[in-house]
């Protein structure tokens, strides 16, 4: 698995942009090196992008503690709360599982306490498979009769602005299954309401898609409805239903099945 690969698994499962996802993985592997014999935090080393392995020091003294004590000094190496930081970990150990064999990372959890298994399994989850980048474009493109960038504008516009009508865990979760290019406009959109979802009218809505992308409220309706059936066909059946659940029903009768 390459650095990127690596990343954007973590990005992913995390809800987290590249330069966060970087700082997880940097924080969850110097901590975990730190609990793991010099023997098996070498063979992890060995299977990992370089990139990431050079974050696997495997000449240190091993220290034993629990998990309560895993997060905490992963917190401490992001600067963020303990609750962030094992959803980072979390993540980490799921890139970790997917970036080296099965045998090797049974090799390496086996090193760790009972009371990390929670967060060993919650890594475990069946990776969903992620519809390329240019895929989606593509659709977009094809459905609303853009070129690439045009398609690229549209997409970024509509789902910011989705990000600010839906709810901040809703916004995570969609990040999880759409290609991680798309995660900095939905982050921007969660970020401006503060995962707290916004109350706006359909027109509202398609307004602010105008705005944001510079073409007028009908290609906007248009543009919307291009994303949004990339979005249906891009994510899970039920991740599309949870979407929609939190969407008036002006939104679904002009979206859902564009």
């Amino acid at each position: 698995m390459d650095y990127d690969r690596f990343l954007s698994i973590i990005q992913r499962e995390a809800g987290v942009d590249r330069q966060a996802a970087e700082a997880a993985a940097r924080a969850t592997l110097r901590t975990l090196a730190e609990r793991l014999s010099n023997g098996q935090t070498r063979d992890l080393a060995e299977q990992l992008p370089p990139e990431a392995a050079r974050w696997l020091p495997v000449d240190h003294q091993r220290e034993k503690f629990h998990a309560d004590e895993f997060l905490r000094r992963v917190a401490e190496r992001e600067g963020t709360d303990v609750q962030t930081a094992e959803r980072h970990a979390v993540a980490v150990f799921a890139a970790l599982s997917r970036a080296v064999t099965a045998k090797e990372f049974e090799d390496a959890v086996s090193e760790l306490p009972k009371d990390f298994w929670p967060l060993i399994e919650k890594g475990r989850r069946p990776e969903v498979p992620v519809m390329p980048y240019e895929e989606f474009l593509s659709r977009v493109a094809d459905r609303a009769g853009l070129d690439e960038e045009g398609a690229r504008r549209a997409a970024e516009a509509v789902l910011d602005t989705l990000a600010e009508r839906i709810a901040g865990g809703e916004v995570r979760d969609l990040i999880k299954e759409l290609p991680p290019e798309l995660g900095p406009a939905l982050e921007r959109g969660k970020e401006r309401t503060h995962g707290v979802a916004r109350a706006m009218s359909l027109d509202e809505f398609l307004a602010l898609v105008a705005e944001r992308e510079g073409v007028s409220v009908d290609q906007a309706r248009e543009h919307a409805r291009a994303v949004l059936s990339t979005v249906h066909d891009a994510v899970t059946e039920k991740e599309f239903h949870d979407l929609t659940s939190e969407l008036p029903r002006v939104y679904i009768e002009e979206f859902a099945h564009a």
